[in-house]
């Protein structure tokens, strides 16, 4: 019997959508509609790279040379992101996640973990990520819990690369409703917060053309009738795919380094990222959630391929 790198592999199906969910880090494997890939993924037999499709908690982005404090101790992470001194995207995105729940069709599932102290981390937390297929598109829920008997600081992201097939990257068309960009040092942790700027400025549609972008949003309009943003990435020869994120979700990182027309190493996508707080939060408290003994906290987000308009 031969075991994948991402563990076991859990599969929904509901009309034309197929996704696959996995064990190691309870992510997304693949989207795809029509055998079409929405989002850039991995094949099962190999290691998740660059964050593709992975579940964030108890923090996204990044933490300052792995150091906070809370309740009164001072905090020491492993430097996940050795080349710039930062703890990076949490602590589960590696886990071993269990299937806790599937509908008798297999067009939904749940997975759950719990979350343990550890060096750098006194919480104990159960996480759980929802994940069913709808007649317009792939819904996330994620819920988390504090089962422990102190206050835990906390945080979430997802990491889903929108998969660009033979779309020359200077050619996708974005359209992020955000105001405000967050502004970064040489480690990529925030210093402060700016209007957009001209580059960076997505509020209507246009090219990607030469702007590079490794950046996170704020002050994001909410258009869409349940209260939530959305990330639009168009001019796709499989149509234009739209992220969204719930109003538990203020952020949302945009990254397109993935998206290169050549070297890159798997399929080409570009990162859309909802987010509950920026980098570094459990140091700035800048959307920072504190989970008191008991208390849970919930977001939905999810994508819509206009293919299946």
């Amino acid at each position: 019997m031969t075991i994948s790198p991402s563990g076991e592999q859990w599969t929904i199906r509901q009309g034309r959508q197929e996704a696959t969910v996995v064990e190691v880090g309870g992510g997304l494997r693949t989207y795809r509609v029509d055998g079409t890939d929405v989002l850039a993924g991995y094949a099962e037999d190999e290691v998740c790279r660059a964050g593709r499709g992975q579940v964030l908690m108890p923090w996204p982005n990044r933490i300052r040379d792995g150091k906070y404090a809370f309740g009164g101790a001072e905090l020491q992470l492993g430097l996940s992101e050795a080349a710039l001194h930062n703890a990076s995207h949490g602590l589960v995105r590696w886990a071993t996640w269990q299937l806790h729940w599937h509908d008798d069709d297999w067009s939904a599932l749940t997975v759950r973990t719990r979350l343990h102290p550890q060096p750098g981390w006194d919480g104990i937390l159960d996480l759980s990520v929802n994940y069913v297929l709808e007649s317009d598109g792939l819904v996330v829920s994620v819920h988390a819990t504090n089962v422990g008997d102190r206050p835990a600081p906390f945080g979430f992201g997802a990491h889903p690369y929108v998969a660009l097939g033979a779309t020359p990257l200077a050619a996708v068309e974005l359209s992020i409703p955000a105001a405000t960009e967050v502004l970064v040092d040489e480690q990529l942790i925030p210093t402060g917060t700016a209007a957009v700027r001209t580059a960076t400025d997505f509020r209507d549609r246009r090219p990607l053309g030469d702007t590079a972008l490794d950046t996170a949003f704020t002050e994001l309009t909410r258009t869409r009738p349940d209260g939530a943003w959305q990330v639009v990435v168009g001019g796709l020869e499989h149509g234009d795919v739209t992220v969204w994120g719930d109003a538990a979700l203020d952020w949302v990182q945009v990254f397109t380094a993935k998206g290169k027309d050549s070297w890159v190493d798997g399929v080409r996508g570009i990162a859309v990222e909802p987010m509950s707080c920026p980098a570094n939060a459990f140091n700035s408290g800048d959307g920072l959630v504190v989970l008191e003994p008991g208390q849970s906290w919930t977001a939905r987000w999810g994508i819509e391929p206009a293919a299946l308009g």
